[in-house]
């Protein structure tokens, strides 16, 4: 408590030469550090002699640095006649000790990658700041990372508009990591299927570099894992790191079949060897502490080798491998470049080591793909050369004729049937998901919980109705909404089995583009009146879906006993509707909900995003 005060004493003295930052209403954003002064404490001790730099920078990187603090003052000066009521960013989830100081108030506020608050929903750590009429105050903040590099930007941000761009943020990563356990159960329903172990390797590469990826972008920290196991992960946060290079190195050992290359495949299980018993010594002890990172970069750099090797000896999988890496690299690469405060590519574009990776990912996914392919093709060459030798010559030059004249065709028959089949298998992939999933809601005694799997259900069944009609479309541009919309409500009245007239009014085709959201759309909104609308097993909803001049305008409406929206404003299947007719379709969406509840959602044709 002493130092406390004495810090604040020291500070407070420097207050009369702060520079000030001019705040109201009006702008939604401020760049604190602009209006900053910032001192290196590289001693680590408070004293009198403090001298405060001015900064013109709106991103400080410092690279690793365990060994000093950095101390960031800021004056605020409220200009209105109104209380004004910011959220301060401080934008990198990854450091490890962040002191936010309010001289004014006797304020101390501890965050960081180990002090998580428990009633934070942001992924970086925030500070509310509350400023009376026409009042000037300067405040403190010293940062310090251990772990990682220490990056500070500091944002001032009105609140609605912060939990926006937060919404917007959190979306974008679920959306990616979503998409990352999407390409893993795809492809550990192919290992199943052709057991074949690179398919296993790669799934376990996937979820590793995924877990890894969470702890990196701050997601981990606030929705996983509270500060006590956090800790525990600091500690070994190599493991987190050296996990998805070994499996990586399981994944191209089987994929590029190494047994085939004796010296490098007896070098990497050399390798491999060492690297188990030195995380297991890691693990149980310290002697291997100061080796641990030597050694994952080791095996890195020994299977980077190997992939570029046998790419320069024409291995075709080794091809999608070094590109892949490519595109990794130049994502680090970036991620140094930000974390180093050379350039600031999070304002250029935020997402580019999300980008990387999913690229790196889905190469490797098409690499399995093709080997499969190649393997056919082998097959059939040999099959080609057995005929070939059983033959005359005469003979294999007429054969030739007619076996290319029917390759051709079978090979247009093939193409268009693969094509089916991918349809069809993308649909019964999801028909399979969703027998998993009310499999195992039949086990649920909870209601609640069986409620969210019947939800869950329904979406997924909203995607996959959308397959089925493409499968049976030859013009996959557009589908008939009437078709969709009615397909997708009776497997709804299944169930719900109520007395509930459905009527029905279409005058336009759906663009493909906007069909899945459209179908998540009305699944959510004809589900909640289904469920929630109607007293009695009676009544009646009633959907329209018309196009006039590139307007689209959606419209269900039902005649039930309506809800009041500030009650259920927070509901995520309505947030779900907003975010999807917002982001996805760039339309509109107005809920009445005087007489039953009316929902209207329009949009253009061309703002459909990309």
């Amino acid at each position: 408590m002493m130092k406390f005060i004495f810090t604040i004493l020291i500070l407070f003295t420097s207050i009369l030469y702060a520079k000030v930052l001019t705040i109201d209403e009006t702008i939604k954003v401020y760049d604190v550090l602009l209006s900053s002064q910032i001192y290196i404490d590289k001693t680590r001790k408070l004293t009198k002699d403090i001298k405060f730099e001015d900064n013109d920078k709106k991103f400080l990187g410092y690279g690793y640095s365990p060994n000093f603090d950095v101390w960031i003052k800021f004056t605020l000066k409220n200009n209105s006649d109104q209380t004004i009521t910011k959220i301060l960013e401080y934008g990198n989830s990854m450091a490890t000790d962040i002191i936010f100081y309010d001289i004014e108030n006797n304020t101390k506020l501890k965050e960081g990658l180990l002090y998580t608050l428990k009633n934070r929903n942001s992924i970086n750590p925030v500070f509310k700041i509350r400023m009376n009429p026409h009042q000037t105050k300067t405040y403190y903040i010293k940062a310090s990372s251990y772990v990682t590099t220490l990056i500070v930007k500091l944002q001032l941000y009105v609140t609605d508009h912060f939990y926006t761009k937060e919404l917007n943020h959190q979306a974008i990563l679920f959306l990616f990591f979503g998409a990352m356990m999407v390409l893993a159960v795809y492809n550990l329903f192919i290992c199943f299927f052709t057991k074949d172990i690179s398919y296993l390797w790669y799934v376990l590469y996937v979820i590793s570099i995924s877990l890894h990826h969470t702890l990196y972008v701050g997601i981990a920290n606030l929705y996983i894992f509270d500060n006590i196991t956090m800790s525990y992960i600091v500690r070994f946060a190599s493991l987190f790191i050296a996990i998805p290079i070994f499996f990586l190195a399981l994944f191209l050992k089987s994929f590029l079949h190494l047994e085939n290359y004796s010296l490098i495949n007896k070098i990497l299980d050399s390798i491999l060897i060492v690297f188990i018993i030195s995380l297991c010594i890691y693990v149980f002890s310290d002697m291997m502490n100061q080796y641990r990172n030597v050694l994952t970069v080791f095996l890195l750099l020994y299977l980077i080798i190997i992939a570029i090797y046998l790419a320069y000896k024409r291995n075709r999988q080794a091809y999608f491998i070094v590109i892949g890496w490519f595109i990794l690299f130049l994502g680090i690469l970036s991620m140094y470049l930000s974390s180093a405060g050379i350039i600031n590519l999070d304002k250029l574009f935020p997402y580019i080591v999300e980008v990387a990776l999913l690229s790196e990912i889905i190469l490797f996914s098409i690499a399995l793909a093709d080997k499969i392919n190649i393997l056919h093709k082998e097959k059939n060459n040999a099959n080609k050369e057995l005929l070939y030798q059983k033959e005359t010559e005469n003979e294999r030059l007429e054969q030739q004729v007619l076996k290319k004249t029917k390759d051709l065709n079978i090979s247009l028959d093939e193409k268009t049937l693969l094509l089916k089949e991918l349809n069809h298998r993308v649909k019964n992939n999801m028909q399979m998901i969703i027998s998993l999933i009310r499999l195992q809601s039949n086990g649920i005694e909870d209601i609640e919980i069986r409620k969210l799997f019947l939800t869950m259900e329904n979406r997924l069944s909203a995607m996959s109705q959308l397959q089925e009609l493409l499968y049976q479309k030859d013009d996959i541009s557009y589908i008939n909404a009437y078709e969709y919309f009615t397909t997708l409500i009776e497997g709804l009245e299944e169930t719900y089995t109520k007395n509930v007239h459905i009527q029905y009014r279409m005058d336009s085709n759906l663009l493909t583009e906007h069909a899945i959201s459209c179908g998540i759309i009305v699944n959510e909104l004809v589900t909640n009146s289904l469920k929630y609308a109607f007293t009695k097993d009676k009544g009646q909803i009633d959907i329209y879906f018309t196009k006039e001049s590139g307007l689209y305008t959606l419209v269900i409406q039902d005649n039930g006993v309506g809800y009041d929206k500030e009650r259920i404003q927070n509901s995520f299947g309505l947030v779900l509707v907003t975010l999807l007719v917002e982001s996805k379709l760039g339309g509109t969406i107005v809920i009445d909900t005087k007489c039953g509840v009316k929902t209207k959602i329009i949009w253009r044709e061309e703002d459909e995003e990309n």
